[in-house]
């Protein structure tokens, strides 16, 4: 879940690693992407955790000396905080993560995908067993799939499929393909691992991780800029690449993850918002709508007397407002995946923006939107 909590050190942290030498920038570069990772799950670091990692990036600490202070720090913590258990997923993790991209080994088989949840979640999943594929059938109701929920494999066909996919790609001959074929096939067998979905808990940040250790094992500078700062568009985009509805007209949509992995590998600036991704997003209605609404608030605003007023926004305040003009139709799911706090803290901000006549509910609360009235 997300929560209130913001990374004190997130700019600070960026700056840090832009001013050191090569190794320390490489270095920084693992923490982040590990970081970002997070996102997937809505799950924020902590402070402690990124004064660990500085300490790590400075060489002042090993790594395994940087997973040994976090355990220790969660041991010894008295009287948490009800969301603290998040925190301390999210840190746990994240150390993990830095230590398994920084590993040069590579094996290009189903058991390194449980190699790799083992490694990240023993210790911190409770009710999922780290380290081994799940024996129930799952589903998930999806934001960008309107409440549905893609059909993953079944749980006694997790193996077989696994090794088949495998046994295909492996024996793939890519040296016939052009950067934009290699980039459409590398995005479908990502999406089919992702589908089959080998674990209960951790399925994509345990399918992030491999991803990047293979593709760094077949010789591509990784750019893992869109890990750090677009995880959550990666989920969104591997769910709509795995979803199909024929009643709807909607069927398996690889676009939007090839975007990001072209950003990934290609250095292209694609540019990747949550929204995209969203079953029922159409960009000229989405462009038509955002005409007439800001015509709307013109209009309002010439016919209200005009003021000098002085209002103190919050950050989180002001994000909202960000995402509403972007988009009207914002929901209240999607501003809290966005801005990076609670469902309920988004509708309090909501209210409180309301009270201010800043902004304002035009329609039903289902197909209606948002309008800022400019002061």
């Amino acid at each position: 879940m997300s929560t209130d909590k913001q990374n004190p050190f997130e700019i600070d942290f960026d700056s840090y690693i832009r001013q050191s030498e090569p190794e320390k920038q490489e270095n920084g570069k693992l923490w982040q992407t590990a970081i970002g990772l997070q996102q997937v799950d809505g799950l924020k670091t902590s402070k402690y955790l990124y004064e660990t990692a500085k300490k790590n990036i400075d060489g002042e600490i090993t790594i395994e000396e940087a997973k040994q202070l976090i355990d220790s720090y969660y041991e010894t913590r008295q009287g948490r905080a009800e969301d603290e258990s998040d925190t301390e997923e999210a840190d746990k993790v994240s150390v993990r993560i830095r230590e398994i991209l920084a590993e040069k080994t590579f094996s290009f088989t189903p058991d390194l995908l449980l190699s790799i949840h083992k490694r990240l979640f023993t210790g911190v999943f409770y009710k999922v067993k780290a380290g081994r594929f799940r024996d129930y059938n799952i589903s998930k109701l999806e934001w960008v799939l309107d409440g549905e929920s893609v059909l993953y494999a079944n749980a006694d066909m997790i193996r077989q499929t696994l090794d088949y996919d495998f046994s295909q790609e492996k024996a793939f001959d890519y040296s016939t393909l052009s950067k934009d074929e290699t980039v459409k096939h590398l995005t479908r067998f990502v999406a089919n691992i992702w589908q089959i979905h080998p674990f209960g808990e951790g399925n994509t940040r345990t399918t992030a991780v491999f991803t990047i250790k293979y593709l760094n094992s077949l010789g591509f500078e990784v750019n893992n800029e869109p890990f750090e700062k677009n995880s959550w568009y990666f989920r969104n985009a591997l769910v709509r690449a795995n979803y199909t509805n024929m009643n709807k007209g909607i069927y398996m949509n690889t676009e939007y993850l090839e975007k990001f992995f072209r950003n990934l590998l290609l250095g292209e600036h694609n540019e990747l918002k949550n929204r995209y991704c969203h079953i029922k997003y159409n960009e000229k209605t989405a462009n038509e709508v955002t005409q007439k609404v800001t015509q709307k608030v013109t209009q309002k605003v010439t016919q209200k007397v005009t003021v000098n007023v002085t209002v103190k926004l919050t950050a989180n305040q002001k994000k909202i407002l960000e995402e509403i003009k972007k988009n009207p139709f914002a929901t209240q799911e999607e501003l809290s995946e966005i801005v990076g706090i609670t469902r309920k803290s988004i509708n309090e901000n909501m209210m409180k923006l309301q009270n201010m006549n800043i902004i304002e509910r035009i329609g039903a609360d289902k197909n209606g939107h948002w309008i800022i009235i400019e002061h």
